[in-house]
Parts: structure tokens; C-alpha cells; sequence
């Protein structure tokens, strides 16, 4: 019997994975069978509370071996691959919406959880992850999967709670999240940063650790929610390993996740437009720019290989990165994943590729006259003329430019990457500087 659930937090705190430590206590006498998925939406949706993650568990009787995968309180919670029992389906839906309505950030969200015996169509996820999807869709596959549901406001959490349960792992990633004793929720976090510093080095499998460009650990919440630290990677195994050799205030929970982040599942990759609030995946030769503009934010105009222009930013928050982006020139040939920003229209590059690098040129000086006087510049874009003699020069005196980029794939810096967006790491491409 699957039970998921989303939209339980706050901008400001609560988190929604807590809840499968609650509604792993909440059924004692029942086994989980597989991990707890933590599934990531449409990062693009303007509704979002912050990540926009939804999680669900499956239980019943467990049959095969256990493996330990987190602590819920006193209690050792293990997986087991196999089932042989499943509990009442409205007892499940009483139980869990106790949990539900005593733990939900009401006055900030809008709360759903589904209780299903079996998955909705994968196309459901796949719908909510790239797209925006109606409410209603999504309690039609509720309905088809024989499940039930409960809300709290306008129950928008049941969108992402039913997509979390239709989603089939393919390309996954692992997450292991540990918890605060509650007396301590909203208090400053006491975790050794040294250690946190050594993770990608003494943990290969790990990534998104460490942003030495703010010098900030990035796996610490910024908000007064439960969590005291989160450590993501490709080895569920390597990340208890990693969390064991953390010291840090005492944990009362963990638990490892199977989870979609990091794997660019959001990413349209076969697309004729382009609409907002959804992310693409774009090749194409760079027409414009770049230029900055008021914020900071650093933008490029593309000619898309379908022939659809568009503008690309690598805005603020992107740091170092927006001066990659400066150092395109036109004529280039980048492949620029984003999101398409319904405020203003642009595509907000997550990682680039440089394809291409076109022949540049830089300006050395202004033409010299005949007369042997420098010219000077009549305006934008009308030449130059000599000031003693009138004669007249279409172009400066120019030399090659030497380029600071290269072909390759570039990223901003830990801190300013989206969940989903899938690292250079993960892919086994170096992270050029």
C-alpha cells in the first residue's frame, strides 16, 4: 500500500520528507517494502514552496532480507525487495491523515496525500516533472489506481503525492537525511564543517557537498526545519558511510531516499516551442551579446537550431558562472539547458556546453589617417573620420581575440544548482574553470 504526500512545508520551515519518519512510527506493525522515494517536481512551478519534492513510502508484510536504512526514533527501519500482506487501505488513509493534519504547515501550503494499492501510469510523473499539470488529472489517476485521497486547503500536494508514486526509477541518485531532536528546531545547527569539506574527496559517490566559491556547506538547510543535514550520491551504502564520519549534534532519525535529483529528468528534450514554466534542453548559435544588465545578471540572445530565437541568462545568484557566459561571442555554438521564465521570457541557463567557438577579433586601436593622425570615431556603428583632413574609415584597426573559454561543459557553483539539474560530476565530465 503506497502513502505519499506533498506540500506540507513553509517557506520558513517543517519540511515534507519528515513526514516519512512520522509515517514510519505512525505503522509500527508493518514493513517497508523498497526505500522511501523522494521525488522532485517541475522546478519551474510558481507555486512551489522551495524544492518542490514530494515522498511516498510503500508498506505491508515484508518478505526477503531487510536491509537497514534509516532510524525512525527508537525504531531501526529496514527495506525489504518482497511482500506477502498489505493493510486495509481505509485504515491506512485514517492513520496517515493523522499524521498529515498534525504536522502540515496549513496556514502556508495546501497539503494532499494519496493511499494507493498499486502505481498510477508513469505518464502521470513524467507529466509533472516537465510540465504543469491540472489537479484534476491527477485524481483521475488516483481514481484509475483505486486509491483515495485527503486534503487540506485546496489539496494542490495531491498533484506531486500521486507523481511520486507513479514514478519508475530509471536513472536515480540517493539521498541520506537526518533529523534534529525537536527541542532543538530553530536553534543553530552545531555540525563540524571540516568534515563536511572532505566529503567529495573521501566519498567519490557524493556530490553537491561543499561550495568552495561562498565557502559554504550546502548540504545544511537555511530554514528552522527538522532537518539537520542532507548528503545526496550515487551510493546508498557510501552515503552512511559519509554520514557516520560526520560529527554533529545527536540525530533522533535518519533515513536514506531513493530519489530523481540530480538526474535532469525536468529537461525537454524533444521540443518544436517553447512555453513557460518548463525547462530545455538548446543548441543553437549564439546571435547577441552577451550584455549585463541591472542585478547582474548576464544575458545572450541564440538562434535555436530549429531556427526559434530566444534570450539565455545566467542570473546573479550564478556568481562566477555569469562569466562564462561572458565570454561567449556571437557566432559561438552552445547547448543551453534552463528553465523558460514566464516573468520574462528568457531561458535561465542551469549548464552549458560550447560547441563551437567562431574567430574573434578585439579592437587594438583607432585607423590612422594617411596624414598619420589617429581618427576619430563619428558614432555607434558610422565609422571613423580624420578630424584634420576629413577622410573617412569603416573599421578599427583590430587584432584576433584571445578566447578565455573552451569547448566543454560548464556549471554554476554548488550553491546555485537546482535540485534535479544533473552535475558535470554525474556525468563524468570535468567541471572547467
Amino acid at each position: 500500500m503506497f502513502i505519499a504526500v506533498d506540500d506540507t512545508d513553509s517557506p520558513d520551515g517543517m519540511c515534507t520528507t519528515f513526514l516519512v519518519v512520522e509515517l514510519i512510527k505512525a505503522f509500527p506493525e508493518w514493513d517497508l517494502i523498497g526505500m522511501p522515494r523522494l521525488v522532485r517536481l517541475n522546478p519551474a512551478v510558481p507555486w512551489k514552496t522551495r524544492g518542490n519534492a514530494a515522498v511516498a513510502i510503500n508498506i505491508g508484510r515484508g518478505v526477503g532480507d531487510g536491509r537497514l536504512i534509516g532510524e525512525a526514533g527508537d525504531r531501526l527501519v529496514r527495506a525489504y525487495p518482497r511482500l506477502s500482506d498489505e493493510p486495509d487501505q481505509a485504515e491506512v488513509l485514517e492513520r496517515a491523515t493523522k499524521v498529515v493534519e498534525k504536522w502540515a504547515e496549513r496556514d502556508h501550503s495546501d497539503p494532499g496525500l494519496v493511499v494507493l494499492p498499486r502505481q498510477p501510469d508513469e505518464s502521470l510523473y513524467r507529466r509533472a516533472v516537465t510540465t504543469i499539470i491540472e489537479k484534476e488529472d491527477a485524481l483521475r489517476a488516483v481514481r484509475e489506481a483505486g486509491g483515495s485521497c485527503f486534503q487540506i486547503n485546496n489539496g494542490r500536494g495531491i498533484i506531486g503525492a500521486a507523481s511520486a508514486v507513479a514514478w519508475r526509477p530509471g536513472d536515480r541518485t540517493y539521498e541520506v537525511l537526518t533529523y534534529r531532536h525537536r527541542g532543538r528546531w530553530g536553534t543553530a545547527r552545531d555540525i563540524s564543517e571540516k568534515e563536511i569539506r572532505q566529503l567529495d574527496a573521501r566519498y567519490p559517490s557524493t556530490f553537491n557537498n561543499f561550495d568552495p566559491e561562498v565557502d559554504r556547506p550546502a548540504i545544511i538547510p537555511h530554514t528552522a526545519c527538522p532537518i539537520l543535514y542532507g548528503i545526496r550520491g550515487d551510493s546508498a551504502p557510501e552515503l552512511v558511510m559519509a554520514m557516520l564520519s560526520l560529527v554533529s549534534e545527536e540525530k533522533e532519525s535518519w533515513q536514506l531516499f531513493i530519489t530523481n535529483q540530480g538526474t535532469d529528468e525536468h529537461i525537454i528534450r524533444d521540443w518544436e516551442t517553447l512555453a513557460p514554466n518548463s525547462s530545455y534542453d538548446v543548441a543553437g548559435e549564439v546571435i547577441k551579446g552577451p550584455w549585463t544588465v541591472r542585478g547582474g545578471h548576464v544575458l545572450v540572445g541564440i538562434r535555436a537550431d530549429n531556427g526559434t530565437e530566444l534570450e539565455a541568462a545566467a542570473y546573479e545568484p550564478s556568481k562566477s558562472f555569469r562569466q562564462k557566459v561572458r565570454s561567449l561571442r556571437k557566432g559561438d555554438r552552445i547547448r543551453a539547458l534552463g528553465e523558460v521564465r514566464e516573468d520574462r521570457g528568457t531561458l535561465n541557463i542551469e549548464k552549458m556546453e560550447v560547441l563551437s567557438l567562431a574567430p574573434s577579433t578585439v579592437k587594438r586601436s583607432n585607423p590612422v589617417c594617411r596624414c598619420g593622425r589617429h581618427m576619430k570615431s563619428v558614432g555607434a556603428g558610422q565609422g571613423y573620420r580624420c578630424r584634420e583632413c576629413g577622410t573617412r574609415a569603416a573599421e578599427a584597426v583590430t587584432e584576433p581575440e584571445e578566447r578565455t573559454i573552451s569547448l566543454g561543459w560548464y556549471e554554476p557553483p554548488v550553491c546555485a544548482r537546482r535540485h534535479l539539474s544533473k552535475p558535470l560530476k554525474r556525468m563524468g565530465v570535468p567541471h572547467r574553470q
